[in-house]
């Protein structure tokens, strides 16, 4: 599914043609907009469930255990990203 292919709709407009725009979330995003600005959006049950898997998760590092602290401590950024440093030259915490 490509965002670049998303579907602007008013929600009156989405209102009285619910099942068609459920019928296009199938194969892309329909944003659903108030007031001339986008705030839902619908995706196909398959999408969003592709998007869920990709999820992150978080831990606390009290939870990390020694070993992998140390192996944390001990990683190397290999020398062919090492082109990634100049990304953070200007980063402020």
């Amino acid at each position: 599914m490509s965002l670049d292919e998303t579907v602007t709709v008013s929600a009156a407009e989405f209102h009285r043609n619910i099942g068609r725009y459920q019928d296009i979330a199938l194969t892309k995003p329909v944003a659903i907009t108030k007031n001339g600005r986008e705030r839902t959006v619908l995706l196909s049950a398959e999408e969003y469930h592709r998007l869920k898997r990709r999820d992150r998760r978080v831990i606390l590092t009290a939870d990390l255990t020694d070993e992998q602290v140390e192996a944390i401590r001990n990683a190397k950024v290999p020398d062919e990203y090492g082109y990634l440093n100049e990304e953070l030259k200007d980063w402020k915490p």
